[in-house]
């Protein structure tokens, strides 16, 4: 098993209801059975949220192929976590996010065992050059406007604070002073797991291969051997094949898996304080243990296909990262690779953002898809929100109405800058 370690505070929560439709099932049944394909970090958060609303009476089923989650990107994720995004609505899910991960013992606590996911927080520092500064000085006012404890450097303080960092094409970098950094990703789907099963959660080893369907709403999935799960609504958390799911309904989502490889490398010189460095080059690195880090890059738009087998590009890392680290960072010149691996980004090919909510004519269907690399982070944000409104018609703690499927009809895109 490889274990990567890779909100809106309350009193900014929006308390009002975000008016969406009720589901069918809220205006028929009193105890609804909510069916959610997928049962990786986004469907399992989903299921314990639901589970935990006192308003809740009915039942959740959870449908998930492989419980090894061997090739979920909730698994493979290099799991970080930021607020350091150019949209509104990212900023505020990050800010919700690290807070719910800072309490996560108290939260997610099964028969008095605290889960612990590892959390620290040494931030991001994003670097600009000349052609990337006004983006990453917009992106700054944004962020402060929204309390995010962020801080503009110039290439003098950046070399201040970090020695160990090459200057070389930087005029600036925005570092994340809180509230960033990452944790032990395959802990958090597990502590989501356990606390949903805890409440009541069915998790069911199955595959999902179709709905059965009429009058453009969801009567049931069907599994790969012959049997069904009749429900009342339906949820589609199967991450990078979430695609594949919306088509049992004739829907066209526009979400690809994306393959991204992680090389971890070893550097015998030390680099104190380290965050998570997003290069101009588009290169990330971080530390992940004593001596060791992990590093990405995507790749170009022209070499990114569909469903790319999960084996791992080497020729990524000694021809592309390794140069490019070695400029930023002098001691990565003498390096050592020890392993590497892949796994899928759920990407919106649109606007590479979550689609989040009710498809606005099959009322019992939900989305929790296409968070593009983000999910992970987003999963305690999503699900608190898929659970509201699933539960309530409404988002209560957080409007995510903004990534709603309808902005696609009317061009209403939420395009984020900051994809790592």
């Amino acid at each position: 098993r490889l274990r990567c370690r890779c909100a809106v505070p309350v009193g900014q929560a929006s308390a009002r209801r975000v008016p969406t439709g009720l589901p069918d099932y809220a205006i028929s049944r009193m105890n609804p059975h909510i069916v959610i394909v997928g049962g990786g970090v986004i469907g399992s958060a989903i299921a314990s949220f639901t589970l935990a609303d006192p308003a809740f009476r009915g039942r959740v089923t959870v449908v998930e192929r492989d419980p090894t989650y061997a090739r979920a990107s909730s698994a493979l994720s290099a799991s970080s976590i930021r607020q350091q995004f150019s949209t509104a609505i990212n900023v505020e899910i990050g800010r919700y996010g690290i807070e719910f991960m800072r309490g996560i013992g108290d939260a997610l606590a099964v028969g008095g065992e605290r889960p612990d996911i590892g959390l620290v927080e040494p931030g991001y520092l994003f670097l600009a050059s000349p052609a990337g500064a006004g983006v990453l000085e917009r992106n700054h006012a944004l962020q402060r406007a929204h309390g995010v404890d962020v801080a503009l450097l110039d290439a003098a303080a950046l070399r201040e604070r970090f020695p160990w960092l090459s200057t070389d094409g930087v005029v600036a970098g925005s570092l994340g002073l809180s509230g960033e950094g990452w944790f032990d990703g395959w802990s958090l789907l597990q502590a989501f797991r356990r606390h949903a099963r805890a409440l009541g959660a069915n998790y069911v080893t199955a595959e999902a291969v179709g709905f059965d369907a009429v009058a453009h709403r969801v009567a049931a999935v069907r599994l790969a051997d012959g049997s069904r799960v009749a429900g009342d609504v339906f949820v589609d958390a199967a991450g990078p094949w979430a695609a594949s799911v919306a088509r049992w309904a004739g829907i066209n989502l526009p979400v690809r898996a994306r393959r991204r490889c992680v090389f971890v490398f070893s550097c015998a010189t030390p680099i104190p304080r380290c965050p998570l460095v997003v290069d101009t080059t588009g290169l990330w690195f971080r530390p992940e243990g004593a001596g060791q880090f992990i590093c990405g890059i995507s790749p170009d738009a022209a070499d990114d296909p569909d469903d790319a087998p999960l084996d791992v590009d080497h020729a990524v890392f000694d021809e592309v990262l390794w140069p490019a680290l070695a400029a930023r960072v002098p001691a990565f010149e003498a390096i050592r690779q020890a392993s590497a691996w892949a796994g899928y980004y759920e990407v919106n090919t649109v606007d590479q953002n979550g689609i989040v909510g009710m498809h606005p004519e099959w009322r019992n269907l939900v989305f929790a898809n296409g968070f593009s690399g983000h999910g992970i982070q987003q999963s305690p944000a999503v699900g608190r929100g898929i659970a509201e409104l699933v539960v309530h018609g409404g988002y209560r703690t957080l409007d995510l109405s903004p990534l709603a499927f309808e902005r696609f009809a009317r061009g209403d895109l939420v395009v984020e800058l900051n994809v790592v």
